[in-house]
């Protein structure tokens, strides 16, 4: 009879530390992988941001350059596209970011193209609320760097995570999957051409 209750509490306290080494595991991942999707969605909030100032960033330039039609209108599109496109930060994947990212950069360009016609126009870019919209858009490039950066650094947490073991075990159990990162754009690594 003592041999069996204390089989009963070795095989009760394996048990339990089992138990608790799975909860504490699948909990961690949890955590992890809401840091993941939070950061995300602060990366969206300040794309949106973006997205924002641009109607009037080109009410603005319109005032200035109405002949500029085609670059405005660019714009335009190219914003609409961008605040059309939105993941599900559950469902992230390589390819849902990378048409994300395409998106934006296409965002960027446009206004990178609209922000270059201005030099031809002394009167816009003396306009105050041209300059502030300037240094507003400065500004939001910049936290887009800084929450892309966050964004990076909870996915790397998190697919190390799950990748390490036993932990990748529990991932594998629940599905837990790999995250994508922000990725530099084709191109970037070489120096831009400088022509006069």
């Amino acid at each position: 009879m003592k041999k069996g209750v204390i089989i009963l509490i070795v095989v009760a306290v394996v048990v339990l530390g089992i138990f608790m080494w799975v909860k504490s595991t699948y909990n961690g991942l949890v955590t992890k992988q809401e840091s993941v999707e939070s950061a995300w969605s602060q990366v969206e909030n300040v794309y949106q941001r973006r997205a924002d100032l641009v109607p009037n960033l080109v009410a603005t330039v319109k005032g200035y350059a109405a002949h500029e039609k085609e670059t405005l209108e660019g714009v335009v599109n190219a914003r609409s596209k961008a605040t059309q496109m939105s993941i599900d930060p559950t469902k992230l994947d390589e390819e849902s970011l990378k048409k994300f990212q395409s998106a934006q950069g296409e965002l960027g360009n446009a206004i990178g193209r609209l922000l270059m016609i201005t030099e031809n126009y002394p009167d816009l870019k003396a306009n105050e609320n041209f300059k502030e919209l300037q240094a507003q858009l400065e500004g939001t490039e910049n936290r887009i760097t800084v929450e892309r950066q966050k964004f990076n650094e909870s996915a790397k947490e998190y697919n190390t995570q799950i990748r390490h073991f036993p932990a990748n075990i529990i991932a594998g159990m629940f599905g837990f999957d790999r995250k994508p990162y922000f990725e530099a754009k084709d191109g970037a690594d070489e120096a831009p051409k400088v022509e006069f």
